[in-house]
């Protein structure tokens, strides 16, 4: 029996990003959604079950922190894995997003694709 592909969801207001994460992720089989905001992102994730959530950390109208907040990932959704991802140096909200369940941390100008990749199979096998 084939193993169904695992959901991801896209949090990024950049839309050449988001568009790339898109196609990177869907070229490897992935169910995809994605947002540009986190209010989006919580209306997307009433009718989409993620398995992983990338989630950019500043973003208009409601950012990484924020969305994470009102998701209530410890909570409600333990067996979703958040990937946060930023250019910055945002510690203070990088740490408050590990407080709120967050699984890992990657800079947005580290990972290529081939990485990026790597990085959703290993938290996938984590599970």
């Amino acid at each position: 029996m084939k193993k169904k592909p695992a959901s991801i969801l896209i949090v990024e207001d950049e839309s050449a990003l988001n568009e790339a994460y898109q196609l990177i992720l869907k070229q490897a089989g992935y169910n995809i959604a994605t947002a540009f905001n986190g209010n989006e992102a919580l209306k997307i994730i009433k009718n989409f079950d993620p398995d992983i959530i990338l989630l950019d950390l500043r973003m208009p109208h409601m950012d990484g922190v924020e969305f994470l907040r009102h998701y209530k990932l410890k909570e409600n959704h333990p067996d979703v894995k958040v990937i946060i991802f930023s250019n910055y140096d945002m510690q203070k909200e990088i740490d408050e997003a590990y407080k709120l369940g967050a699984h890992r941390y990657i800079l947005k100008t580290w990972a290529s694709p081939k990485e990026l990749l790597q990085i959703i199979e290993t938290t996938l096998d984590n599970k």
